[in-house]
């Protein structure tokens, strides 16, 4: 029986992928194999030894430390693309209240004291100081070609609007998937001069923050809109709201409110909705859920932050997985402490990411606690599991 701890509301169609007969699931629970979470931050919180894998339920991980996980050996698993859809509509919804204005001309009409036919000449003569402009002809600049930048490069350029993109880590799924329209940029700062939108999708790191700056804004065409639904850091505010200010941009539309862009007239801020459908929770709930799921039971490993792409189908024979420090001949070792046990090795498989590697490892026969102990003391093993035989 596997006991997996929700520290938030999992979406229970994710939970249903988890048989009860085969796992516990609950907000409180004592020496957890796995944890679910999606906003809880973990970062001043203790994760138990017990933990072998963590899953968020959702695709940005900065609430959990990812550097300790992997020190411990314990993959962290996220669900990308799972909530790909809500984004984009988001992004797009945010085009079109910044290009028609529509957040101010409705609290204009909210405002209206008058009545009857007095309310329609106040509506006829107030209209004037909200017109916008058309998207057609515009050009949108993606800064990140992921999941999310790509469905919103596509559909951008689907409504008439030119696209320019720039992501030079693009993986070649994403490249087969982003529309031949969508024009490359060299680099950001050539996206920033082109473009009278730009819309950021990117992960908050060191190499991101305040990717939105002083001198990029200065770049753009005048009266830009800037849509950020990535991360808050990714947008220099006070850039932002200088640009603002001086009429260098038209509008700024975020999912990350802070005291000073909560009240700005030219800024629409939102409490960060860019998941926020009952069909992106479900989707990120089971795709993180199965993801676990399959690491508990057969140590495969898809979509982790911090583990290498590991996956070996099952045979019927006794599975060992190893997570080790990626240095020479680890796979050696465990090969010959694996035959020194009498077990021959049927199916193998070794991949490494920066400073971790991961093997799995189906065998034979049986393997022993003698043989596990041996296995564990190999220097730079980090987690070692014995999953035995596939659950039938």
């Amino acid at each position: 029986m596997y006991k997996i701890l929700t520290l938030n509301n999992i979406a229970v169609e994710g939970l249903r992928h988890l048989p009860r007969e085969r796992y516990e699931v609950a907000s409180e629970i004592a020496h957890p194999d796995a944890i679910l979470l999606r906003s809880f931050n973990m970062h001043n919180w203790e994760i138990p030894d017990t933990v072998a894998a963590i899953g968020r339920a959702g695709a940005g991980v900065n609430n959990i430390p990812i550097d300790a996980m992997s020190a411990r050996g314990v993959p962290v698993f996220n669900a990308p693309g799972a909530n790909a859809n809500a984004v984009k509509e988001l992004v797009i919804a945010g085009l079109l209240i910044a290009a028609r204005n529509l957040c101010d001309a409705r609290e204009h009409v909210t405002a209206l004291e008058e009545t009857g036919d007095a309310l329609n000449k106040a509506v006829e003569a107030g209209k004037k100081q909200f017109v916008g402009f058309e998207l057609p002809g515009k050009t949108l600049g993606v800064i990140g070609l992921g999941a999310i930048g790509v469905e919103v490069a596509n559909v951008a350029l689907a409504l008439g609007m030119k696209v320019i993109g720039y992501d030079p880590q693009i993986t070649v799924r994403r490249a087969w998937q982003l529309s031949a329209g969508v024009e490359h940029a060299e680099n950001i700062d050539q996206l920033f001069q082109h473009a009278d939108a730009v819309t950021v999708h990117v992960p908050l790191v060191d190499g991101t923050k305040n990717l939105i700056n002083r001198d990029r804004l200065a770049l753009m065409p005048d009266r830009g809109v800037i849509i950020n639904f990535a991360r808050g850091g990714v947008a220099d505010d006070e850039a932002v709201l200088a640009a603002l200010d001086s009429g260098k941009l038209h509008a700024y539309v975020t999912d990350f409110p802070t005291d000073e862009t909560k009240a700005h007239p030219k800024v629409v801020a939102l409490p960060h909705l860019g998941a926020s459908t009952t069909e992106a929770e479900a989707n990120c709930a089971i795709m993180v859920a199965e993801n676990v799921k399959d690491y508990l039971e057969n140590g495969n490993v898809r979509y982790s932050v911090n583990f290498p792409e590991s996956r070996l189908p099952r045979l019927d024979a006794h599975r060992v997985t190893i997570s080790n420090a990626n240095v020479p001949n680890m796979v050696g070792q465990i090969s010959t402490c694996l035959a020194d046990a009498g077990l021959n090795i049927e199916d193998l498989l070794n991949k490494s990411v920066g400073d971790l590697a991961y093997t799995i490892v189906d065998v034979n026969g049986p393997v022993t606690d003698e043989t596990m102990a041996e296995l564990r003391a190999i220097e730079g093993v980090l987690t070692l599991r014995n999953l035995g035989k596939p659950v039938t």
